[in-house]
């Protein structure tokens, strides 16, 4: 499966022990150079360790000697792409090298037909809320990727159709709304004790009265005002259920938005230093508040397809040393309802993981949109 539109985002500069500096394109870099990143690159990804002038040696298509790779690396050193983190080490790329090779040499994956076939299972909606079908891909890529998942899923505003009260016994109703594109959505919710059948049927009669044509945010508003005016024409208890039935979606997807993040725990798998682990729970703590949604959904905006935000040199990350692969999902018309992704060490398995991502994005679209 081909990725046709991947964005690296960022700056082009790239910190090394001297400071940072412009980084070189992969047209400035000749057929060696770009082997010798290439491999230094795909080395960290599987090690995260140093790679040296001799393991490349055995790895590289055309013979060189240790020298010609040590001097080829202190170009691609002095380029911005390498840096050495001790003097007789080797070399690991820059946040730098990572988008270069990201943009330029990096050859995508496909995923297999039993991942499109959970990926697709993931995001069915059938018999469960878009929102729990969210919650299921985020986890699902998660395993996939083994990085954290996170999906930005704002507030809809598809024109609803219809909304219908069932009675599901003694204290409990299912509230189903459908819009104007055909999208289901169902939530159960508690209602008074007590409560006569026809209540529910009263409180769907004079919701559909009023809907019909608006978006859920349109229809909360007026209805809520239209409450504080007709309570006393209304049953008290049918009054409760309209209530109870809006607020079912406030803060939804369907509401003021979401923000779903799904296993943390497997990035900081991956982290030893303390300060590293401090910078990736600052991190979390500001997506579980929320701070970043609309950040992220404007990052994920910026292009129709992947995007791929690597390292400290992007804000969001505030150098915690993070990479955040995202691409947004879309729905018929090509709208974007939202944006789903993976966040992990600047060390990812790109090759793997932008396909993962991509498959799943334009899978919740078809689901959701």
């Amino acid at each position: 499966m081909a990725i046709h539109r991947i964005g690296i985002q960022g700056g082009g500069l790239a910190e090394t022990p001297a400071g940072p500096r412009q980084a070189a394109s992969v047209a400035e870099l000749n057929d060696r150079a770009r082997e010798v990143l290439r491999h230094v690159v795909e080395s960290y990804v599987e090690t995260g360790e140093p790679v040296g002038s001799r393991a490349l040696t055995r790895k590289l298509s055309e013979t060189l000697s240790p020298a010609t790779i040590r001097n080829i690396m202190a170009d691609l050193q002095d380029a911005g792409l390498l840096y050495a983190p001790h003097t007789s080490a080797g070399r690991l790329p820059t946040d730098a090298g990572l988008k270069l090779f990201v943009n330029g040499l990096l050859e995508i994956g496909n995923i297999s037909e039993e991942e499109r076939e959970s990926i697709e299972a993931r995001c069915a909606t059938v018999g469960r809320s878009v929102t729990e079908a969210l919650e299921q891909a985020t986890t699902m890529l998660s395993g996939l990727s083994r990085c954290a998942g996170l999906v930005m899923a704002p507030k809809t505003e598809h024109p609803l159709k219809h909304i219908e009260f069932v009675n599901l016994g003694p204290g409990r109703a299912l509230v189903v709304t459908v819009t104007q594109s055909g999208h289901v959505e169902n939530r159960v919710i508690d209602t008074p004790i007590g409560m006569p059948p026809s209540a529910l049927t009263e409180a769907s009669n004079y919701l559909n009265a009023r809907l019909s044509g608006r978006t859920f945010d349109e229809a909360r508003r007026l209805i809520l005002e239209d409450l504080k005016l007709k309570r006393a024409e209304l049953n008290d208890l049918t009054a409760r259920v309209i209530e109870s039935g809006l607020a079912t979606w406030a803060g939804e997807p369907g509401g003021g938005g979401a923000l779903i993040v799904r296993g943390q725990a497997r990035l900081l798998e991956d982290i030893t230093a303390i300060e590293d682990l401090e910078r990736v729970r600052l991190l979390f703590d500001a997506l579980e508040r929320g701070e970043s949604f609309v950040r992220l959904l404007e990052l994920a905006n910026v292009a129709s397809g992947v995007q791929i935000f690597i390292g400290a040199d992007n804000p969001l990350f505030a150098n915690t040393g993070c990479s955040m692969v995202v691409a947004p999902f879309r729905d018929s018309q090509e709208r974007i309802l939202g944006a789903i992704g993976v966040i992990g060490p600047t060390r990812l398995n790109y090759a793997r993981i932008i396909p993962l991502v991509d498959y799943t994005a334009r899978a919740i679209g078809r689901v959701v949109g």
